[in-house]
């Protein structure tokens, strides 16, 4: 694969298509062998978590015999996204024990990247940058070459990352969600890509959503002329300029090449991407109509998590992510549709004037009934 800049500020180069090591198979010789067949296909940049089970032991053992020479490999953590110990904080001493307990799980003599894990409010951005913080703790770590280049990954909301992103000199790579059923980070893209930070991209087909048979997306991959869904969300993303890298999730063989032959198409032309963002146009015209997620309905008398229901029967009715939508509503927290007392409360309070009643009799109609309905 051809490698590009990985923004101006880090002076490396990267594929499009890199590795991901939430989804790894259990067997950890299965894992290693599959990341090894990532890289000999020419995936360079990994990424790792102490929050992904035993990834990085995985990894560990992908990486020798001289395969460690051979990528970019990048860990993260964060206080509040994961606890190692019940002491763990923000501090520069606490990220540096991280940092080293990560070095002796991967059995690595330093990293490539280390980020700050899910930096997802300005609360978590002063925490980092404070004194005695982890951003602190990090640049030690890169004055001692155990770490070369730092970054941050993120969910915050658009407007919140604008924000600062001009106070972030220290960011030299940004990992970030964006795909096509989530396009609203593509102005933060943008504004990265201006500053020289390199974009990396989690989720690339929707944690797996894209995938699943869509009547609604295989009929847009069908108006676009493209194979399949997949193809058309990888695609979709390489037409971005402001994207340098992706990191799909790699659980299967069939993971790395469908991703890599996905890539090799190329970009998509002028007109079909004005076929998706028509397309995508009309979607966010759809779901503007319906539940905006601003929880002025809770709470709820009888403890319906009535926004996380919406959500479900956006996925269902607007996107055609039927198991998707399934699925996430089985493992919703909190109560569901059927405690509904259709007492009509939350009416008075949607600022959208929905009628809820009716969609929790839809949820229980449609999710509680089994895939049979």
């Amino acid at each position: 694969m051809v490698r590009v800049d990985f923004g101006t500020r880090s002076g490396l180069k990267v594929p499009f298509v890199n590795i991901g090591t939430m989804r790894l198979p259990e067997d950890s010789d299965e894992a290693a062998a599959l990341i090894r067949q990532a890289i000999d296909a020419g995936m360079v940049y990994i990424d790792t978590s102490r929050g992904y089970a035993d990834c990085e032991l995985k990894v560990a053992k992908a990486l020798k015999d001289g395969y460690r020479d051979k990528v970019i490999l990048s860990a993260k953590w964060a206080p509040w996204a994961v606890r190692v110990e019940e002491s763990d904080d923000g501090s520069a001493d606490c990220v540096r024990r991280r940092i080293e307990e990560q070095m002796t799980r991967l059995e690595v003599d330093f990293l490539d990247f280390y980020q700050v894990w899910a930096l997802n409010s300005r609360d978590h951005y002063n925490m980092v940058v404070a004194k005695g913080g982890m951003l602190e703790g990090i640049q030690k770590a890169m004055a001692e070459g155990l770490v070369r280049h730092t970054g941050f990954t993120t969910h915050d909301d658009p407007a919140n990352l604008l924000s600062y992103l001009d106070e972030i000199d220290w960011c030299e790579v940004m990992l970030i969600t964006y795909n096509l059923l989530n396009p609203r980070y593509a102005q933060v893209l943008a504004a990265a890509h201006e500053r020289g930070i390199g974009t990396i991209l989690m989720n690339p087909v929707g944690g797996g959503k894209l995938a699943e048979p869509s009547r609604v997306l295989l009929d847009l991959a069908d108006r676009v002329g493209v194979a399949s869904v997949p193809e058309l969300s990888i695609r979709y993303l390489l037409s971005n300029p402001n994207v340098d890298a992706i990191i799909p999730g790699i659980a299967k063989p069939s993971d790395i090449a469908d991703s890599i032959a996905a890539a090799a198409a190329g970009p998509l032309s002028v007109e079909q991407m004005g076929v998706i963002n028509a397309f995508l146009a009309e979607i966010a015209k759809r779901t503007s109509a319906f539940c905006t997620g601003c929880n002025y309905c809770m709470p709820c008398p009888h403890e319906v998590n009535i926004p996380a229901v919406m959500s479900c029967i956006e996925d269902y009715r607007f996107w055609g992510l039927k198991e998707t939508a399934r699925r996430r509503y089985a493992h919703l927290q909190g109560m569901k549709a059927d405690a509904c007392e259709e007492c009509g409360e939350c009416e008075t309070k949607c600022t959208q004037k929905l009628s809820i009643i009716e969609e929790m009799r839809f949820a229980r109609e449609t999710f509680e009934a089994g895939p049979g309905r």
